[in-house]
């Protein structure tokens, strides 16, 4: 079985970079982001939990702010809109419903 940081990496935005596996109806990745680094404000059809294994975000999430840490979670509904900002350097895990096609 191949390693998550083996797979081609994809770069979202500065300091966030994406690395991507999928199955038929979701897409899983480990993204790393730099301390200080943002991923624009955005939304997608798809579902999105978003894991933090290591250091701190700040995601902004239909206009409220929603301070996450290591072990913490936060469910993005479908179309809704969200960004992020890492307060430290972060390891998070994102998990998307349907596949995101336009990730592979």
């Amino acid at each position: 079985m191949p390693l998550l940081k083996e797979l081609t990496p994809k770069q979202l935005a500065p300091g966030l970079t994406g690395y991507y596996t999928h199955g038929t109806n979701m897409t899983f990745g480990l993204v790393e982001i730099k301390a200080g680094s943002n991923l624009p404000e955005h939304h997608h059809v798809h579902e999105q939990i978003t894991y933090i294994l290591e250091g701190k975000l700040d995601m902004y999430i239909a206009g409220k702010i929603c301070h996450l840490s290591k072990g913490m979670y936060y469910l993005i509904p479908s179309n809704v809109t969200h960004s992020a900002i890492a307060i430290q350097d972060c390891k998070v895990i994102d998990v998307f419903n349907p596949a995101r096609e336009d990730y592979k």
